[in-house]
Order: C-alpha cells, then sequence, then structure tokens
C-alpha cells in the first residue's frame, strides 16, 4: 500500500506564524510524537472509510447510522444531547430522527415526569446496527487473518497502547 499523502501548506506561504517562530524549537521526542499522530491520524481515517462501505447494505445513510449508533451503544438520550453526541444543531437532528422514526428504528418516550422526551432505538434499530457492526468487524477480521502471527500480536500490543491514549485525549 502506498504512503498516504501528507498535508502540505499552500506553496509560498510561511511554514510558522510569527508567534510561533518566537517559541522554542520542538525537542526531537515531541517532533517524533507528531509525525506518529499525523500517521495515526490518517490510517484511522482510512480505515474508517474502508469499513463504512459496508454500512451500506443497512439501507440508511450515515448520519442515521451515527445517529442510530449513538442510541444503541449509548443509551437514550433526549434530542439536544444526541444533537451534542453528533456534532450538529438540534433541527438537523430533528430531519435525522424523523427519519429514524419513520424507518421504524427509533422511538420517541416521555421521561416519567413527562416533561421531557426521550430519543431510544427500537429493537429492528439495534438489531440493524449490531448487524451492521458483525459485518464491519468480519471485513477487518479477514484482513487481519492475512497477516502473520507475530504481526497480530503487534497489533494487540498496540491496541492496548492506543487505548491509553484515547483514554488521554
Amino acid at each position: 500500500m502506498a504512503p498516504a499523502a501528507r498535508w502540505a501548506p499552500p506553496e509560498g506561504a510561511p511554514l510558522r506564524t510569527a508567534e510561533e517562530s518566537t517559541l522554542a524549537e520542538p525537542s526531537p521526542s515531541s517532533l517524533v510524537a507528531t509525525e506518529i499522530a499525523d500517521q495515526l491520524h490518517s490510517a484511522a481515517i482510512h480505515l474508517l472509510r474502508r469499513l463504512r462501505v459496508r454500512d451500506r447494505e443497512s439501507g440508511i445513510g450515515p448520519a442515521q447510522l451515527s445517529a442510530l449508533s449513538v442510541l444503541v451503544f449509548g443509551g437514550s438520550r433526549s434530542l439536544g444531547e444526541l444533537a451534542d453526541a453528533e456534532q450538529v444543531r438540534p433541527p438537523t437532528m430533528s430531519r435525522i430522527v424523523a427519519g429514524l422514526q419513520r424507518s421504524r428504528l427509533v422511538r420517541r418516550h416521555a421521561t416519567e415526569d413527562g416533561r421531557r422526551v426521550r430519543l431510544e432505538a427500537t429493537a429492528k434499530g439495534v438489531s440493524l446496527m449490531w448487524e451492521g457492526r458483525k459485518r464491519r468487524v468480519q471485513s477487518l477480521a479477514k484482513a487481519l487473518a492475512a497477516l502473520p502471527e507475530n504481526g497480530r500480536e503487534q497489533l494487540r500490543g498496540a491496541l492496548q497502547l492506543l487505548q491509553q491514549v484515547i483514554r488521554d485525549l
């Protein structure tokens, strides 16, 4: 596989701002960390794009799948909480949820005090998400099975480190 293209500033653009130029030069270890972070960022994006191809089989779009995923794997939420989780505005989330309701993947229910409405995945929505997750995992497992055993073990160790990095973000 060819190495991922690196981002570079437009030709003629200064490599640093005036403020950055007055700061001390970065240490070699911070340069290495930045290079690793750049490669990891690129790999994560490419991995997600490759696995997302299998999501087409679900029959619903990426925005709806993402919102449904929050409800299935994260539990019920209010519309505002779901919008915040998905980093969209509430009117946008209202449209996404309306489509999920029409497909009978999500339902609204009032809280016990009747003052708020919560969104939750239906059994059909939960099933759709678990089937999608299974397809993604199968695709990834097939690719991992093609690696030599020591490569899979290296990835297992790297996963532990990656989980630590995720906790620290």
